[in-house]
């Protein structure tokens, strides 16, 4: 499968090079050509130009962009991701990272409105950077769960999903990726205040306090 990856943060990075390790073509893009290229290197993927050159023959694209950036991109890619499936990885947090951005509907519901001809499912949002390219404990494969509308889209990323070593949940139409982008921000507000307290008894450093495992920068 030729699977295109937009972003190339924690979560960017860390998916293309999972997919490059189970066999996948990947092409990675980012906010310059320079970044990519970096992260490319790092994981077997092809740097790409730009977000749209990054698209163009791909089976799936990934968004692993920040969420406030979701919007934008999908509009640049548009023309580009007709009949593609379309991953978003994204969760809408805000500014301060204290709450979710979207108000009464999933942002996976109104990402499709951007890509109307692309079948969005909401996938990896629930599943820490650290965790993608290691998705087994103890013997047993981790739940990837997705959500979409479209049934032949689902089915694609699940066989991308179980082809990275997950076991992958279908959680149900697009509007249950609101669950799932409420669930990420609770697991990325859980960890933040473990990471706070074990600062404050010695047991981290304070630079962990910078970044968390669902950075997309």
């Amino acid at each position: 499968m030729h699977v295109a990856i937009t972003g190339a943060g924690g979560v960017g990075s860390a998916l293309s090079k999972a997919a490059s390790a189970a066999g996948h073509t990947v092409s990675v893009s980012a906010t310059s050509r320079e970044k990519a290229a970096v992260v490319a290197a790092e994981t077997g993927a092809r740097p790409a130009a730009n977000t749209v050159d990054a698209v163009t023959d791909a089976d799936l694209v990934v968004l692993a962009v920040p969420g406030n950036a979701v919007t934008a991109v999908a509009d640049e890619q548009a023309p580009a991701v007709r009949g593609k499936v379309v991953a978003d990885a994204t969760n809408p947090l805000n500014t301060t990272f204290t709450d979710l951005d979207n108000k009464e509907t999933a942002a996976a519901q109104t990402l499709q409105r951007h890509p109307p001809d692309a079948p969005v499912v909401k996938a990896f949002n629930t599943v820490s950077a650290g965790r993608l390219a290691n998705p087994v404990e103890q013997g047993v494969p981790l739940h990837l769960f997705h959500a979409g509308d479209d049934v032949d889209a689902k089915n694609t990323v699940s066989e991308f999903a179980a082809s990275l070593g997950f076991e992958p949940i279908d959680a149900g139409g697009l509007r249950t990726a609101r669950a799932l982008e409420e669930t990420a921000f609770l697991n990325i507000s859980l960890n933040a205040s473990r990471l706070v307290r074990a600062v404050r008894v010695g047991a981290a450093r304070p630079d962990r306090l910078r970044r968390t495992d669902h950075d997309y920068y």
